[in-house]
């Protein structure tokens, strides 16, 4: 008991200040094309420091003594089409000193690499395999590691809830030996951003939180909910109606008190052929929000419901 306290505390005064003590994963979903980074650490605002993903290129996470230049650059070479254990050579070779480095590395084809520089501080570690590489450092063990790499090849569903999963169990595994702070989670994939005129799909962060899984699992809620409802809107813009009633669909199983997101899902359904679940779901959103009648009244989205009685009396 004595001497696994000593060398607790042999790393908690060796540690420096600046690095980014962390786990972390990066990841691939080959369904949908989504790339993602999840991590967490007793540092704040890991996720200024740690994560960096392209649609069009890969994912990275750089951590421990973090060499930030490794995110851009990574995606570079990326990019250009080189392999992760590519990137990760380059990286670690045109670095002056490597060996307190640590890093995660996805490309848009699946490869990955995880690199732990020898002065890491312990314990330090990583495992990769087909679209994922998991890794960190100043952990309680390497069972930190192994609970995110079994987790997150045995959850289903979603890229961003798959990560979040596997992020949760190196936590429950004992995760950063000094304790918690922050969390990041962010999903890219290509057009999903707001109107479609970005790659970033999901991006959320927990700078400082006594218990920063909670509330990123919280903001994860709205984040899917908030990305189903872009994907709706844009396909909508771009008049994929089919499209955009699936992905409000989803939006509003998500968030059914939501009354902006019941409005947009109105608009929708009318524009799907759908005019009587149209005018349901605008007399659910204007009953939860009666300031949108003014909106409803006015908006050329809905002027197929303007000689409807059951739509007239709804924006009274």
């Amino acid at each position: 008991m004595l001497k696994a306290l000593l060398a607790f505390l042999f790393v908690a005064a060796t540690a420096r200040a600046h690095d980014v003590a962390t786990f972390s994963i990066v990841a691939r979903d080959p369904n949908t094309n989504e790339l993602g980074v999840a991590v967490a650490s007793r540092f704040f605002s890991v996720g200024s420091v740690v994560p960096y993903a392209s649609a069009s290129a890969g994912a990275v996470a750089t951590q421990a003594n973090a060499n930030v230049t490794f995110g851009p650059r990574g995606l570079e070479l990326l990019g250009r089409g080189a392999t992760a254990e590519e990137t990760l050579k380059i990286l670690i070779r045109e670095d002056a000193d490597p060996s307190a480095r640590q890093l995660g590395i996805v490309a848009r084809d699946g490869s990955s690499a995880t690199y732990s520089g020898p002065k890491c501080n312990s314990w330090a570690g990583g495992r990769s395999g087909p679209n994922y590489a998991v890794q960190g450092n100043i952990l309680t063990g390497e069972a930190v590691v192994a609970a995110m790499e079994k987790t997150f090849l045995e959850t289903k569903g979603t890229l961003a809830r798959r990560m979040f999963a596997a992020l949760s169990a190196g936590d429950a595994a004992g995760g950063d030996s000094r304790g918690r702070q922050s969390a990041v989670l962010i999903v890219v994939k290509d057009g999903a951003g707001y109107n479609g005129n970005s790659d970033r799909a999901i991006d959320i962060r927990v700078d400082d939180h006594v218990d920063p899984f909670h509330e990123l699992g919280r903001l994860l809620d709205l984040a899917e909910m908030n990305y189903a409802w872009n994907e709706g809107w844009t396909a909508f813009t771009h008049k994929h109606f089919a499209e955009a009633l699936v992905a409000q669909e989803r939006a509003a199983l998500l968030a059914p008190q939501n009354p902006e997101l019941l409005y947009d899902l109105a608009v929708i359904r009318l524009a799907a052929g759908k005019r009587a679940e149209s005018l349901d779901a605008l007399a659910k959103a204007l009953k939860l929000n009666p300031k949108l009648k003014k909106q409803a009244s006015a908006d050329p989205d809905l002027e197929a419901l303007r000689d409807d009685a059951t739509y007239n009396k709804l924006i009274e």
